[in-house]
């Protein structure tokens, strides 16, 4: 596999990432709002369903392969809350910021052993928009809600996500090491392999 690859999504933080982790595939990977492509409207009730609007969406605006993500974090205690609804927990123009803030009052006066909660990505793969058989990978990545914001790196709800081999949340990981736990991490190795075993087998 190699040529150019839409990646479906306009997030600087995930592109960031995604393009690190997916560079080992051979794809030039082009964000689509490079190409003028606008967001697609997430009406799915699942990561899965969300996944592939996108990467469709890119797809058909693009004439090119497209991947895509839906990831989110589940709370225990809010029962899976925010879910796929995470990036827009606090509204649909709400900020990281925001949504943490949201997060943490849900949670407030909630004790350690009840705040655990787990990162999901579901990442597709398409030849093109109208694809039978897309490429499909999910990740999972388990770890607690903290009481307060730590570390400057990662996007999203990192700062608060405590990643338990560590003691470290998700923003205070060095790059490396995020890519290697995550979810995103997971979804994009699994998504390689099973790419790579399309273009060997």
């Amino acid at each position: 596999m190699s040529g150019k690859c839409v990646l479906a999504s306009n997030n600087t933080g995930k592109i960031r990432e995604l393009q690190v982790l997916l560079a080992p595939l051979g794809f030039e990977i082009v964000a689509q709002g490079a190409l003028g492509i606008p967001d697609a409207d997430e009406t799915g009730s699942s990561f899965l369903e969300n996944a592939l609007i996108k990467a469709r969406h890119a797809a058909k605006h693009s004439g090119l392969p497209a991947i895509a993500d839906d990831s989110g974090l589940e709370v225990e205690a809010l029962g899976g809350a925010p879910g796929v609804y995470s990036a827009r927990y606090a509204g649909p123009s709400a900020s990281d910021r925001d949504n943490i803030d949201k997060l943490l009052a849900a949670l407030n006066g909630v004790e350690a052993e009840r705040r655990s909660a787990r990162f999901r990505c579901v990442m597709v793969f398409v030849r093109r928009a109208d694809d039978p058989a897309p490429v499909i990978a999910e990740g999972v990545w388990d770890g607690g809600i903290g009481e307060s914001c730590r570390g400057n790196g990662g996007f999203g709800y990192d700062p608060v996500f405590i990643v338990p081999q560590t003691g470290l949340s998700a923003a205070e990981l060095p790059p490396e090491e995020k890519n290697r736990l995550s979810h995103r991490g997971q979804a994009a190795t699994l998504l390689a392999n099973r790419l790579r075993d399309l273009t060997t087998g």
